[in-house]
């Protein structure tokens, strides 16, 4: 069995962009290691999700200690804190790296160095981590070893004299990894003290045994029975297991400073656990917790209803239940005219919003829709008052508005040299401002633009990858408000405003805007016994209209000859008849018309 040292404890975790091989390296140590005996070895060992293997993307982060004998006899514990890839989980990426000493930049032979990988190393390196870079895939073809080595060395500033080589699909340079490991990353820090500290770094909830705590042990030692307080949340629990993972949990009996393993103590509700957040022991508390720790606060807001007011109970269950494992993701109650009862969730971004939906569909079978997402703007009224809103029907009236400001992010774009043009008319197109253009080697920019986070949040995306052919990447970070000209854009049918059709945005896209969801509306909400006006307006302004056309009979078509005095007459009775109709008359909208206007692009 293996002797607790703390010089023979290494903490890693890798940094890599999507799809650039980060999971498959992780299958590969962990064979080698033998952590996972070969029958039970399977693609990608660490994304349990089906979500997670389908996009080749890590959602949820999966820590493993493995235990290695290196050449010369000595055994080590290797802790492997896995993160997750995508930009909307930065703040739990940064909590992640905390836990370590080192991390793999792992780059694509052929990619080359690439938006996310770009922005996780920043944070790496504001933790001083040692940085090991890995090149994967250098049995490919097309792979450019000296470009990307070049492009490592430009871009990051990373030293590549002694880069690993290796290509994780056939096993080739993976031991040559497992030895840098060993030498380069630094053998966790000796604790000053004996004080309890434990980083929490991530949690999961376990249907049995309430929430199972991931921490990194930085100093004292944590048993069974310890009396445990959260010192973010202040709640106290008595520990009931601790242990590691070898990737499945297995109990130990005590982990100690450097160790990184999981705790439980019988916590019913993920919200009394928090990332980032610092364990300490109630007879010995630490001072001061350790730094680093904030609260996060959703940025992107959508609605969530079911297609059917019936399975109202059941999506409540599944958004309570998808927010035992995921304490980022906010929910209240809500209503809407049109909707009829549904929830106001709170993202961490477009990403978050996609799985989250997905998996509500998938894990729990439901039928459900989401309403356009929004971002939190913040009002400053004429009587000082200061709100902050994300949703249409909570629009204060105008009058008594003194400024708005809306949330602007900082966006790293990576492009080849030759959509340089395309990306400058779409910058514009979203109301961005360009910072700077950095020339990244002969082939690739690197632009830092500012965009309001509203722009980005729709299809960004998807347009950026259809004008760079799929070759753009990019990723964003928070940068401040700013006042900026917002409005409410009512949309109203039969002179009556509908709730879920209105949206908050910038005045010079109101026009744009409303004309492209009337035009979507007049298609998809059928044609009525009257005519039926849909009207966009700002305020009192009518901005854009189209009309749907009545249903109506031809009541001439029996008269035959004769003065046209009696066609006349037919005809006003008719008029009479529809206009008493359009006064009485309630029109109908059908629900897919509400998922059209999502999907609505503007004029």
């Amino acid at each position: 069995m293996h002797t607790y040292d703390l010089k023979r404890i290494r903490n890693f975790s890798i940094i890599a962009h999507i799809d650039h091989g980060k999971s498959t390296i992780a299958d590969r140590l962990l064979e080698l290691t033998k952590t996972i005996a070969s029958r039970d070895m399977q693609e990608q060992v660490l994304d349990a999700m089906d979500l997670e293997r389908e996009r080749g993307i890590t959602i949820k982060a999966h820590p493993v200690t493995m235990f290695y004998t290196a050449d010369d006899g000595t055994s080590y514990q290797i802790n492997f804190i896995d993160t997750p890839g995508h930009v909307d989980f930065s703040y739990e990426v940064s909590r992640s790296l905390s836990a370590c000493e080192g991390a793999l930049l792992v780059v694509d032979a052929v990619q080359g160095v690439q938006a996310q990988s770009l922005a996780n190393v920043h944070l790496a390196v504001d933790r001083n981590l040692e940085i090991v870079p890995v090149i994967n895939k250098i049995d490919l073809p097309s792979s450019d070893i000296e470009g990307v080595k070049q492009q490592i060395e430009d871009v990051i500033g990373i030293d590549t004299s002694n880069v690993v080589l290796c290509s994780a699909k056939t096993g080739i340079g993976i031991k040559d990894i497992l030895e840098k490991i060993l030498i380069d990353v630094p053998c966790p820090a000796e604790p000053t003290d004996n004080i309890l500290r434990a980083l929490v770094f991530d949690s999961h909830y376990d249907t049995y045994r309430g929430v199972m705590v991931y921490v990194r042990i930085v100093s004292g030692e944590i048993t069974k029975k310890t009396q445990i307080k959260m010192m973010a949340t202040g709640k106290i629990f008595e520990v009931l297991e601790v242990g590691i993972f070898c990737p499945q949990e297995k109990p130990i009996d005590v982990l100690r400073p450097g160790e990184v393993g999981y705790v439980l103590a019988n916590i019913k509700t993920t919200s009394d656990v928090k990332v980032g957040d610092t364990i300490t022991s109630t007879l010995d508390p630490a001072k001061e917790a350790l730094p680093g720790f904030k609260i996060i606060a959703p940025v992107v807001f959508a609605g969530i209803y079911p297609v059917d007011s019936s399975d109202f109970e059941q999506v409540r269950d599944a958004l309570v239940r998808l927010q035992l494992n995921d304490s980022a993701l906010q929910v209240e109650q809500e209503s809407s005219l049109a909707l009829g009862f549904g929830f106001r969730c709170g993202f961490l971004g477009l990403l978050h919003l996609e799985i989250v939906f997905e998996r509500l569909q998938r894990e729990f079978d439901l039928d459900i829709i989401t309403t356009a997402p929004s971002v939190v703007y913040k009002f400053t009224l004429r009587n000082g008052q200061s709100l902050s809103i994300d949703n249409v029907a909570h629009f204060p009236d105008p009058t008594h508005i003194e400024n708005i400001d809306e949330p602007w992010v900082k966006c790293h774009i990576m492009i080849p040299t030759d959509f340089l043009g395309a990306i400058m008319s779409l910058g514009m197109e979203k109301r961005g401002s360009l910072v700077k253009t950095e020339t990244m080697d002969s082939k690739r920019l690197l632009l830092t633009y500012r965009f309001p986070l509203n722009e980005i949040i729709t299809n960004f995306n998807d347009r950026l990858k259809s004008v760079t052919r799929g070759y753009g990447s990019f990723d964003y970070e928070f940068d401040t408000y700013e006042t900026s000209d917002i409005v409410k854009l009512e949309i109203r049918v039969n002179d009556e405003p509908v709730d879920a059709f209105s949206c908050m945005v910038h005045r010079s896209k109101a026009e744009s805007r409303g004309r492209g969801i009337c035009e979507k509306l007049v298609e998809v909400i059928p044609m009525q016994q009257f005519k039926v006006p849909i009207q966009a307006a700002v305020g009192g302004k009518i901005l854009a209209r189209e009309t749907i056309r009545a249903i109506t009979k031809n009541v001439t078509a029996k008269c035959y000859g004769g003065d046209i005095t009696r066609k006349r007459k037919l005809w006003e009775k008719q008029k009479k008849g529809k206009k008493k109709m359009k006064e009485i008359g309630k029109v109908n909208i059908p629900q897919s018309a509400f998922m059209e206007v999502l999907k609505a692009e503007d004029k």
